[in-house]
């Protein structure tokens, strides 16, 4: 038998808010994926590729104004990112609010900021040599050891040298 009390609206009130803070992360998640997917006719602003061809090499900028812009590989992202200016004129580094790459692996965008990238793999991209986005580090150690990559980045140790290097190499 179940017993009637007041106390069933508060309680009941109280399990809807947990429900709600623990379903909160999951919804605001699922919104940063929202049109995470290249339409056909999104081309990468760096080198003009359609980037709905290579879906295992998406990289995305989102803007603050909601605005995206989808690239072939992490190394084209990051020459935008170099000189926003250029590719994207009127806008500025502080107008960046997200920045995505396609994790190898596990083929779905994660957090650039975030991945480990391995470099002098022998993976080729679409544009060539590429930085190859992991998830973790356990992950780019395995994806360099199996594919001769030479050094595992961060976000921050890319630089324009870097990716140069990337674009001389043969």
């Amino acid at each position: 038998m179940i017993a009637c009390s007041r106390r069933a609206p508060a309680v009941s009130l109280m399990a809807l808010a947990l429900a709600g803070v623990l379903l909160l992360p999951r919804l605001l998640t699922a919104g940063d994926t929202a049109g995470a997917v290249p339409a056909r006719r999104d081309r990468c602003p760096v080198c003009g590729m359609f980037v709905a061809k290579y879906p295992k090499w998406v990289a995305r900028v989102v803007f603050r104004d909601g605005s995206q812009f989808f690239y072939d590989g992490a190394k084209d992202l990051f020459k935008h990112l170099f000189d926003i200016a250029r590719y994207t004129p009127g806008r500025s580094a502080n107008d960046v609010e997200q920045v995505s790459v396609t994790d190898y692996y596990e083929v779905e965008l994660i957090d650039a900021r975030a991945a480990f990238y391995v470099i002098g793999s022998d993976v080729l991209g679409p544009m060539g040599h590429e930085l190859l986005p992991t998830r973790d580090e356990a992950a780019a150690r395995e994806f360099a050891r199996d594919h001769r990559g030479t050094a595992i980045l961060r976000f921050v140790d890319v630089t324009p040298d870097v990716v140069q290097a990337l674009d001389r190499r043969r």
